[in-house]
């Protein structure tokens, strides 16, 4: 389910703590990296690089725009994500495979711990789907700059053409960066999900109107929040607190 998914990403790497989170690990695990360097290279190093301080990821630039490619199991999507920390908001455009624009799922992130999950009306197809809104109200609230405090360093290793300084998080999540340009290239959950990072435009802003839920998503209707969903993360929350 891909709103657990984020949410859960969203509490875990909320946390300050680094310690391990005993998630289970599955087959993608397999993939996780090595360091390059061989035993007898590192025999051969002088002293002082020996002990160096292991390179660490790059805080997130306080505003980026980024297009993600995502493969699930054979599962493919694409993910227009907006980061806003001066503004405390997050935004996750969602379109799956050969999906119709109706079904475009957005993920609108506050700082408050709210989020809307939504679709929007197809206006040349009056006929589509209708559109839906849900909320839910977290105990957390975006992706700080630094969520990547305390990780652990891995090595090197090439990924998607670029070679890679790698770090893994509380063995949730496995994260590549550009050793050149410090670029993020690559994220691997321990699901298996596989995210790869196609664009990542420092200071791109997303214009204000767009972050305005549709008023359906104000409408005093029945609660939506998949029940299923918020028992998870409560879950995990407390597990990891």
């Amino acid at each position: 389910m891909l709103m657990l998914w984020l949410w859960t990403w969203r509490l875990i790497m909320s946390l300050s703590s680094s310690g391990g989170c005993g998630f289970p690990h599955v087959a993608a695990a397999a993939a996780v990296p090595v360091p390059l360097a061989s035993s007898a290279a590192a025999e051969g190093e002088d002293e002082d690089e020996a002990e160096a301080d292991p390179p660490i990821p790059r805080p997130w630039p306080h505003q980026f725009h980024s297009i993600l490619f995502v493969n699930f199991t054979g599962s493919l999507s694409l993910i227009d994500l907006w980061y806003d920390w001066p503004n405390g908001r997050n935004f996750n455009i969602i379109r799956d495979q050969l999906q119709d624009s109706d079904s475009i799922l957005y993920d609108l992130e506050w700082n408050n711990g709210t989020s809307f999950f939504y679709t929007l009306p197809d206006h040349h197809h009056p006929s589509s789907t209708p559109p839906s809104c849900r909320s839910a109200q977290l105990d957390v609230g975006i992706l700080r700059p630094n969520w990547l405090d305390g990780a652990s360093y891995l090595g090197q290793r090439h990924v998607d053409g670029f070679l890679c300084n790698v770090w893994e998080k509380l063995d949730f999540i496995w994260y590549y960066e550009d050793v050149v340009t410090k670029r993020p290239v690559h994220w691997l959950f321990y699901t298996g999900r596989s995210i790869h990072v196609m664009t990542f435009e420092v200071g791109a802003v997303l214009e204000d109107a767009k972050w305005q839920a549709p008023v359906y998503c104000f409408e005093e209707v029945e609660e939506e929040t998949d029940t299923r969903v918020s028992t998870y993360v409560h879950k995990n929350w407390k597990m990891l607190g």
